[in-house]
Parts: structure tokens; C-alpha cells; sequence
């Protein structure tokens, strides 16, 4: 009995895993310090988010009986008792309306600017540290094809001391290594878009309710005694 053995034509294939760390560690000096600087932007953009998110969200709770009782309290004369209600809620809020008590005998258009004056100092603190957010954001992009460029310019010196012999695995290791830093740089970039955006229109709505409270204050000082 004979017997034939078959041999298989195709050679047995591994599979190449892509591995984030590897493309990191062996994108060069240039590619690591942009991902250590992309990932310090990241925690920058958490951080700021997180801290302002709180900030504001503090700032816009407010009793709901608060107006109530300030008109309560000026309406029969008891400015010290309102202004100490003002100090006791310790908001933007009060505070604008702790500004406007504090000027009343005065023509009403002293009080209005009076207000006006304290309101830009509160939307300045609301709006503390936020445009970081959007440097951040157009910033990281462009930190990631840099990485891109730095590591393609890395590739072809390296081709091109190989002697004119193309090796595709090079090349490849390169393009990888490379668009590493471009998807980086974009995650980052639009982790801060959205961060912007949010913490903006959060802070118009605490600059509407400041605004709002503002007029109302000053419709209870126009009424008639």
C-alpha cells in the first residue's frame, strides 16, 4: 500500500494584532512627546469640564421663594432683612440683587448700571476657564497631523536609507505609527468641541436666569409705592 502525502500549497498565515502601545513606543521620539502632549490636553479638557460643569450648576440654584421674599421684604422697608437673605442664598443671583439693594434712594438708572456692572463680573467667573476648552479643540487637530507629518517624513528617511529597496513592512509600520498621532489628536479635539459647547449653553442659561431676576428687581423698585 503507498501512501501520498499532501502538502498543503498555501503557507500557514499569523495574524498581525495592532497594538495602540506598540504603534506609541515605536513612533519615535517626535510621535511620543505629541501623544504625551495630547494626552495632558485630555486631562485638562476632564478636568475644566468636570469643574466648571459643578461650578455652574451651583450657581444657578437658587431658592424658589427668593424673589417672593425680597419683594416681601422691600415692600415694607426691611432692606437689612433682604440683604441678608441675599448673603444667606450666595449666588450670582443674590448677589446682583445684593448689588441693586444696596444702591436704592438712587435714580433707578444708577441701579440698573450698578447691576449691570456686578452682572459682567459674575459672567466673567461663570465663564472662567472655558475658552481653554476651545483653544484645545482647534488646537489638538493640528498637534495630531503634525505627529502625522513628523512620522511620514521619519518613514521616507528610512526608505530612503535602505538603499532604494522599498520594504512594505517599513512603510507600513510608519503609516501606522504615524496616523497614530492623527486619531489622537482628533478624539482629543472633539471631546473638547463637545465640552465647549455644553459648558456654553449652560452658562447662557445661567446668564438668562441673571438677567431675568435682574428685571424683575427692577420692575419691584419701578412699582408704585
Amino acid at each position: 500500500m503507498k501512501l501520498f502525502l499532501v502538502q498543503d500549497p498555501s503557507p500557514l498565515q499569523t495574524e498581525k494584532t495592532l497594538s495602540l502601545i506598540e504603534l506609541i513606543q515605536n513612533g519615535g521620539l517626535g510621535g511620543q512627546i505629541i501623544i504625551g502632549v495630547l494626552s495632558i490636553l485630555l486631562l485638562m479638557v476632564v478636568y475644566i469640564y468636570f469643574e466648571r460643569l459643578f461650578a455652574i450648576r451651583a450657581a444657578v440654584k437658587v431658592t424658589p421663594t427668593f424673589m417672593s421674599q425680597i419683594r416681601s421684604h422691600v415692600m415694607q422697608g426691611k432692606i437689612d432683612a433682604a440683604q441678608q437673605l441675599c448673603i444667606q442664598e450666595n449666588a450670582p443671583v443674590s448677589r446682583l440683587v445684593s448689588k441693586g439693594l444696596s444702591r436704592i434712594g438712587r435714580p433707578l438708572e444708577d441701579i440698573n448700571t450698578a447691576i449691570e456692572n456686578a452682572g459682567r463680573l459674575e459672567v466673567y467667573q461663570l465663564e472662567k476657564n472655558i475658552s481653554i476648552l476651545a483653544t484645545i479643540a482647534g488646537s489638538a487637530p493640528m498637534l495630531g497631523f503634525l505627529g502625522t507629518v513628523i512620522g511620514m517624513i521619519l518613514s521616507i528617511f528610512e526608505i530612503s536609507n535602505a538603499g532604494g529597496n522599498i520594504d512594505m513592512q517599513l512603510l507600513a509600520d510608519g503609516l501606522y505609527t504615524a496616523m497614530t498621532t492623527t486619531v489622537a489628536g482628533l478624539i482629543v479635539g472633539i471631546i473638547g468641541y463637545i465640552t465647549y459647547n455644553h459648558l456654553v449653553v449652560k452658562t447662557n442659561k445661567a446668564v438668562y436666569q441673571m438677567e431675568a431676576t435682574s428685571l424683575e428687581f427692577l420692575d419691584l423698585l419701578n412699582e408704585p409705592a
